[in-house]
């Protein structure tokens, strides 16, 4: 559940700085900051749109999308009709924010697809990481209690209020799936739809419900 075990492939533009932390968690505080060091060096392949916001040349945003810097969209994204970033967001290569997603304090990798009605906060998404369409991460406890990540009989506190997600490369999401506060899904794990999770998913696995997961052949 190390950052460098979701992270395999490393395809974005944040991908060194986000390496620097043992733990996934551990970005969250520093998104802000990684955002406004990245925009310091940007090419002219990218414009500053509004008052923090870069967009690269071949990105292509939605007039009805709205965005908050600061923000970072990478070459060929897609910001779709009515996608709301509020602020403290990368979005990678070849990345789609759908119609009524709203994304904050977030980074996600080249390839990652939330197209529909998603909703992405305070999480990390890999390359290739799908979620289905009406499926969130949860990023605050009912009792607003500080986020701790259960893996197996290990806790891990975070010492945070807000986690949302951390979704391994080609982590498949199923439709209207809700993450709870500090859900890891490892790399090449598929949940179902209408599914409630929490905690460590483990790597190359099927997930039907918490109670019934498989490895996948």
């Amino acid at each position: 559940m190390e950052t460098k075990e979701l992270y395999k492939i490393g395809n974005s533009i944040a991908d060194k700085y986000i390496k620097e932390y043992k733990y996934p968690f551990e970005v969250l505080p520093h998104i802000k900051d990684i955002v406004l060091e990245l925009s310091k060096n940007l090419g002219e392949e990218y414009k500053e749109i509004s008052e923090g916001v870069y967009v690269a040349n071949s990105a292509i945003i939605s007039s009805e999308a709205t965005i908050i810097g600061p923000a970072i969209i990478d070459s060929n994204a897609s910001i779709r009709p009515n996608a709301f970033l509020r602020g403290n967001v990368i979005v990678g290569k070849n990345t789609v924010v759908g119609n009524s997603t709203e994304v904050k304090n977030a980074i996600l990798y080249d390839d990652v697809e939330v197209p529909h009605f998603n909703y992405v906060g305070d999480s990390i998404l890999g390359n290739h990481a799908h979620m289905g369409a009406g499926s969130i991460t949860s990023n605050v406890k009912g009792d607003k209690s500080l986020v701790v990540i259960k893996n197996g009989h290990e806790r891990i506190p975070t010492n945070m209020k807000k986690v949302g997600a951390f979704l391994g490369d080609y982590a498949e999401i199923g439709c209207n799936s809700v993450l709870n506060p500090g859900t890891i899904v490892m790399p090449n794990t598929t949940v179902y739809p209408l599914t409630m999770v929490r905690g460590v998913l483990p790597e190359n696995s099927i997930v039907k419900n918490m109670n019934n997961i498989v490895h996948k052949e």
